[in-house]
């Protein structure tokens, strides 16, 4: 499959996983909705990778590094950052958690010493300024509390240390699938310690609304997605790939729009325009003449 195609699947299902979110953590508490979302990616991904034969042995290290993707991509993130949304409007939410790729630059140029690519900057601030417009009406009804920010940011930057350490995943000859189905487990592992610490209330929620978008959550949002995603880091650089948050509210929004009845205002419709403009910036092959300049 195309690394387009692998991009494109990342932005449609991560835009789809907004409602889901939302009808899962309706029915129970925040840190069990995501506690059963990686049990049940986890289950999938390693018990089908088993019945295929699969499932390859690991050495301790690279197990190791495996227990620390899944610490910063398969739990600590998603506790910051559904934690943030407790207290502040999804727009505000989508706005910081879109700087995923300016921190996979500066992460990646700080501890890796990858030079980001030069048109990210533009690209990325149009990306912004586009997600701010999209959720402008949001954005000016809801106030959002100094730790719920903190949280939501904190929660994005662990977001891309996760990236980050997916390239160290890959020098350590770790194919994709297997690893992420270990990464996920070891994300689960700590989501369930998490709970327990905590003294969550331990709950089996019986609706089908739940299963149903823990389902879809888990298998494409998480297993099918995070697939694509990592695919794309390897190919195209955490940088690039990072871009992928800024455009996935425009789906969301397109759902929200038929389930919902999202009205697009103009402000809405700019703000989608100027953040595909950003992709194209981002994207868009340089000119033969330029090249051969």
């Amino acid at each position: 499959m195309p690394i387009s195609a692998h991009y494109a699947l990342t932005v449609l299902i991560w835009g789809l996983t907004w409602t889901a979110i939302r009808l899962q953590v309706e029915s129970a508490a925040v840190d069990i909705s995501v506690f059963y979302r990686f049990v049940l990616a986890a289950v999938v991904a390693l018990g089908g990778l088993a019945l295929l034969r699969r499932l390859p042995r690991f050495t301790l290290r690279q197990h190791g590094w495996l227990v620390l993707q899944g610490l910063t991509l398969y739990s600590i993130n998603f506790l910051l950052i559904y934690r943030a949304a407790e207290n502040m409007t999804s727009g505000l939410l989508a706005v910081v958690f879109s700087l995923a790729a300016l921190f996979n630059a500066l992460n990646g140029r700080l501890f890796m010493g990858i030079r980001p690519n030069p048109r990210l900057y533009p690209a990325v601030a149009l990306g912004i300024s586009g997600v701010a417009l999209l959720f402008w009406h949001d954005l000016q009804i809801g106030n959002a509390t100094l730790p719920s920010l903190m949280f939501a940011a904190a929660g994005t930057f662990w977001f891309s240390l996760g990236n980050l350490l997916s390239l160290k995943v890959r020098e350590e000859n770790i194919p994709l699938l297997a690893g992420n189905a270990w990464a996920m487990f070891y994300g689960a592992v700590a989501l369930g310690v998490w709970c327990l610490v905590n003294g969550v209330e331990w709950m089996v929620p019986q609706g089908a609304t739940f299963w149903g978008a823990t389902l879809f959550l888990a298998i494409p949002g998480s297993i099918v997605a995070f697939f694509s995603y990592l695919t794309v880091i390897r190919e195209l650089g955490a940088d690039k790939a990072g871009y992928a948050t800024v455009l996935f509210p425009i789906v969301a929004l397109s759902v929200s729009t038929w389930l919902e009845g999202f009205v697009w205002s103009g402000t809405a419709l700019a703000g989608a325009c100027l953040a595909i403009l950003g992709n194209y910036v981002l994207f868009r092959k340089p000119r033969a003449s330029a090249r051969l300049a």
